[in-house]
């Protein structure tokens, strides 16, 4: 009877955890981005300059910058490429530049200043490492563009002339709300 109980808790949770991700929405913003990179191997950390993405995807509801991974992931590919395998690497984010400054000069600071040890902090220019957008591939029916809204007289006029025309195209009616593929 306990284990039906959790069961039937566990699946209320998963499901209503997965109704909220759907009713997020993405949206393509400029960010700023910089990176950093460490490994347990040596005592040589990497900062990138701060950068400019034109075209980052963010979460509408949290303002999370999409694809973290794919920009950490590019800056791994680099070392990797420069015989330098196995380092970790994070990729920080902000709205403004003034907040991605605080969040690189914070950083810079836990491994300068506040730093216990030696470390061999190397900065890297835009010239050496940039980042590239990421493409999420979100339908652009799932994409919360600002648009301006038609007024109602102007959508009417669009159906009556349709109708005197003779225009009889089969059309699809959706469900109002978040659109799906079909």
């Amino acid at each position: 009877m306990k284990k039906t109980i959790k069961l039937a808790i566990a699946a209320i949770i998963l499901c209503s955890g997965f109704a909220m991700q759907g009713s997020a929405k993405q949206k393509v913003e400029p960010r700023y981005l910089f990176g950093f990179s460490a490994s347990f191997a040596d005592s040589t950390v990497y900062f990138t300059d701060i950068q400019k993405v034109d075209s980052a995807w963010v979460d509408t509801k949290t303002k999370f910058l999409l694809g973290r991974d794919e920009y950490s992931g590019q800056l791994k590919r680099y070392f990797a490429s420069k015989e330098m395998p196995n380092r970790t690497c994070v990729v920080l984010f902000a709205e403004n530049i003034k907040k991605a400054e605080k969040k690189l000069k914070k950083l810079k600071e836990t491994y300068t200043v506040n730093a216990k040890g030696g470390y061999d902090v190397r900065y890297m220019t835009k010239a050496e490492f940039e980042f590239t957008p990421v493409y999420m591939g979100i339908e652009e029916e799932e994409i919360a563009v600002d648009t301006p809204k038609k007024d109602k007289k102007e959508k009417e006029k669009k159906e009556n002339k349709d109708k005197k025309s003779g225009n009889k195209e089969d059309k699809v009616k959706r469900p109002k709300g978040k659109h799906t593929k079909l």
